[in-house]
């Protein structure tokens, strides 16, 4: 009994201790540090082996959706990073997962709707200051782009004067402030081929978008195809041929027109139920987008891009309803979704960051 008494007063005490321990500074601070610690030397969710794999940092369309951000894959080839797309909120799914983007080697555009580039701004700054870049970021995409990159650099001159001038030229140098910014000829279709890597831009179909584009990307034997926003196209499926991952855009034609109708309802202008019905001319729907993967010979589907994002069951059976008869290797885009295509193997492991 004694005993007991002795255990329940050092509890208590240690609970006293520990209430008066936290109201002092020193250990305010002590406790702060570990946190800021503990973010900053996050692992990577990245696989470390050599190999090719997709992560999806953006999962849906311009049609906000609690905790999803719009449109952004990222690619990583070996130890090579590259960026497609990067629509709001997407960049932060990055820095959330531990992801340096200092180590991005390029960004690549789609096509010059503002859902598939609104943050790139953000990109920029996470790749140049304190990053010790040796130049400014490397930009890839359909003509139009040079007018993007243009404007945001015309916008955050101030924003990249005053950075260099307040913390120096070795955290931010003002030479490697900006984009350098390359427009994809299409006829020749090659971006990028070196060493093990290639990666190829073709032409969807996205009318009145011109020229809108999806990627390739072939790694030591393993491919990885994005759609980008397009409505049912042959020349997505004749780029995607035996890929092993294929990223595709979907837009359920059910559950657009109902949020049509309910818009129709509430919105006195009637702008939003016709933006709505506008969108189902040039995308593409998930039994097409089945039919395309089915049609490649693909090895893996993931569905993004995804109008309007399938919040709850039924809404998910809505979607994807027939799905499964025409296709069975697919999953849903949901951010943080990773394909990882291991090396001299014909396997696609789907992987989730939470």
């Amino acid at each position: 009994m004694r005993v007991l008494k002795y255990i329940i007063f050092a509890l208590l005490f240690s609970i006293v201790s520990g209430f008066f321990a936290l109201r002092t500074e020193i250990v305010q601070m002590y406790l702060v540090e570990m946190q800021a610690e503990q973010i900053l030397n996050r692992p990577s969710p990245l696989p470390e082996e050599d190999s090719l794999s997709g992560l999806l940092c953006g999962s849906r369309g311009p049609l906000p959706s609690v905790g999803t951000a719009e449109t952004c894959i990222l690619i990583k080839a070996g130890e090579r990073i590259f960026i497609v797309d990067a629509g709001d909120g997407s960049i932060t799914n990055l820095r959330d997962w531990g992801i340096d983007l200092g180590k991005i080697e390029a960004f690549l555009l789609t096509h010059t709707h503002s859902d598939h580039f609104s943050d790139l701004a953000d990109l920029h700054l996470n790749a140049w200051v304190t990053q010790n870049r040796t130049d400014k970021l490397k930009v890839y995409g359909p003509e139009g782009t040079q007018k993007v990159t243009d404007g945001f650099e015309a916008t955050y001159a101030l924003d990249y004067k005053w950075r260099y001038e307040h913390h120096g030229n070795d955290v931010a140098p003002i030479e490697f402030a900006g984009f350098d910014t390359h427009i994809i000829d299409i006829e020749s279709s090659i971006v990028i081929e070196d060493d093990d890597l290639k990666v190829t831009a073709f032409l969807v179909d996205h009318d009145p978008v011109k020229p809108s584009i999806g990627y390739r990307f072939d790694y030591k034997g393993r491919s990885i195809t994005i759609s980008g926003d397009t409505s049912y196209s042959e020349n997505v499926i004749k780029h995607a041929d035996k890929t092993d991952l294929l990223f595709h855009e979907a837009l359920s034609y059910r559950l657009n027109k109902a949020g049509a109708t309910a818009a129709y309802k509430v919105d006195e202008t009637g702008n939003l139920s016709t933006v709505l019905i506008d969108v189902l001319d040039y995308h593409t729907s998930p039994t097409q987008a089945a039919k395309a993967a089915q049609s490649a010979k693909a090895k893996h589907l993931i569905f993004y891009h995804l109008i309007p994002y399938p919040e709850g069951l039924v809404a998910k059976m809505l979607f994807f309803d027939g799905v499964n008869d025409i296709y069975k290797n697919w999953t849903i885009g949901r951010d943080g979704v990773m394909g990882i295509l291991p090396l001299n193997s014909d396997k696609v492991k789907i992987t989730y960051i939470d």
